[in-house]
């Protein structure tokens, strides 16, 4: 059995004036299963396009196996076809293995080994048999079952139409036809959106399994560490997307390593930068035109003058050639992460901010009793219509509820929701944040040294903004001016696995107290404060 690399050499693509990708190459070996990573617009999924043969690079070729699934690719199906349509055509390469070896085996059976044409049939019947084995061809009826239970979709009846089921469900379903399909090079953008936990442990317990090429680009942590044997990091750097061998973890140390190795070159230019200027400017001074004579140069001055100041001129030269290569070619420094700003208004030292009890929101929340102190750090979980997202417009002040609920006086609160509105939408990112800090601050703390908008999306109108960039600009004046109460509902949607990274460790450092609803489990098994877990109300 063989399955065949998946290859991509010196890709190029612009899209409108941008050029996404610039020379990317990539080898993927059978049994490797590699990761893409990389702020949102650094071209994660337009490789994906290309890989699969969807888009076609401006420049550059692709090799890919002949049986290659695309998650994001269209089901072959109209609204009306059926849960049963969709698995028959999924198991239609199987059951034509199946039915091929049966024939082949009768044929062999009434042929002589000497007949004519045996060696031919023989060979037929092995490619045939090897194919079958590759894809698990005698399991692939148990495995449909397996995976639609997997992935959440085993309760509904199989006669479902497809304009029936939630866009949720339908893209289950396609990710489920690939499952029983076994590829041998699966592509998947974001597969884990829209699973729960159980079906996205489901999902890495199957890509684990597949002896073919897995590509996927992800921005859940916990799935990157669970499946990816690689990860490519597609942001842009000196040498181009860079590689990492390992899962998620150990990218992580790896570009801890990275960093400090950053911050290690960058230092010691600086100071070498600072002697150089300091050696050109005090030995310029020496060799002057017109300097005098100190009393120690004067016996034997005509003897040496001569060789010494031409070796001080060489220094000087010397030292002016690589003093200008440095200043020509330094290191920049390395960006600050993401940390919350020390807040303009003063953060409460200690003492409980706010307090529920017995809060009812009919159908949506039912919470007895919850205390925030000053410096509380509260996870806040629970599955789909539990109630997270209430509670924190409760504790913002933007949602009545039945019960009691008291805030400390002059309590000041900030929330990231959702769904993230602003008041002037023709404002432009740039704009919207100074309006809403004031000059002083804003200029204080610039928000493109906050890393979470692209320098070419500052001045793009708030309204042209795709929701994850009003969700980053919201994000971005919560950091820049911290409130005493911080209320973040997925902070880490929309964020690369690099930005979550820093959000999570700046949370732990934040000023003030910080209630956080989270589905990421990366964040979840991380957490260092208290977790509150809502029931179904």
């Amino acid at each position: 059995m063989s399955h065949a690399p998946l290859l991509a050499h010196d890709l190029v693509r612009t899209l409108g004036t941008r050029r996404v990708l610039d020379g990317v190459s990539l080898t993927v070996a059978p049994g490797r299963r590699i990761g893409l990573i990389g702020e949102n617009g650094a071209g994660k999924s337009t490789l994906l396009r290309l890989l699969a043969g969807t888009d076609e690079p401006d420049s550059g070729s692709v090799t890919r196996p002949a049986d290659l699934g695309f998650l994001h690719q269209e089901m072959p199906f109209d609204a009306a076809a059926t849960i049963a349509d969709v698995l028959a055509d999924a198991l239609r390469e199987a059951r034509h293995d199946l039915a091929e070896l049966d024939r082949l085996t009768g044929e062999l059976a009434d042929a002589a080994p000497d007949s004519p044409g045996y060696g031919e049939l023989l060979a037929a019947y092995g490619e045939r048999l090897d194919h079958a084995q590759e894809h698990d061809a005698w399991d692939a009826d148990r495995r449909a079952g397996l995976v639609l239970t997997g992935l959440g979709l085993g309760a509904i009846p199989h006669d479902r139409t497809l304009g029936s089921l939630s866009g949720g469900q339908r893209g289950r379903l396609a990710l489920a036809a690939l499952l029983v399909r076994r590829p041998s090079a699966l592509l998947l953008d974001e597969p884990t959106n829209h699973l729960d936990d159980a079906a996205a442990a489901f999902l890495e317990e199957q890509l684990r399994g597949l002896p073919g090429v897995v590509v996927v680009a992800s921005h859940d942590r916990a799935f990157l560490d669970a499946v990816c044997t690689d990860l490519v990091d597609l942001d842009p750097a000196v040498d181009g997307p860079l590689r990492f061998g390992g899962n998620y973890s150990a990218y992580q140390a790896e570009r801890v390593a990275e960093r400090e190795r950053w911050q290690r070159r960058f230092e010691e230019e600086q100071e070498e930068l600072a002697e150089l200027r300091r050696a050109v400017s005090v030995t310029a001074h020496q060799v002057a035109p017109g300097r005098a004579r100190r009393d120690n140069e004067k016996m034997g001055y005509g003897h040496t003058t001569g060789r010494v100041q031409n070796q001080i001129s060489r220094r000087v030269r010397h030292a002016a050639r690589r003093l200008d290569e440095l200043e020509r070619d330094q290191v920049r420094k390395p960006p600050q992460p993401l940390r919350f700003q020390a807040p303009l208004a003063a953060v409460a030292a200690d003492g409980t901010l706010l307090s529920l009890r017995e809060v009812r929101v009919p159908g949506r929340l039912a919470l007895d009793r919850l205390d925030v102190s000053a410096a509380d750090r509260l996870l806040v979980t629970g599955p789909n219509g539990a109630g997270k997202s209430t509670l924190l417009a409760v504790l913002a002040g933007r949602l009545d509820a039945a019960g009691e609920v008291r805030r400390r006086r002059g309590l000041t609160v900030g929330l990231l929701a959702q769904d993230t509105v602003f008041d002037r939408p023709d404002r432009t990112a740039q704009d919207t944040y100074e309006q809403v800090l004031g000059p002083v601050r804003a200029e204080a703390v610039p928000l493109r040294s906050l890393g979470l908008l692209a320098p070419r999306d500052l001045g793009t109108a708030v309204g042209d903004l795709s929701v994850g960039q009003r969700r980053r600009l919201a994000l971005a004046l919560l950091v820049a001016d911290p409130p005493e109460l911080l209320l973040l509902d997925e902070p880490t949607n929309h964020l690369s696995p690099r930005l979550a990274d820093e959000l999570e460790e700046a949370l732990g450092t934040g000023p003030g107290a910080i209630v956080v609803a989270s589905h990421d489990r990366w964040l979840r098994d991380r957490w260092p404060g208290r977790e509150l877990s809502l029931g179904t109300p």
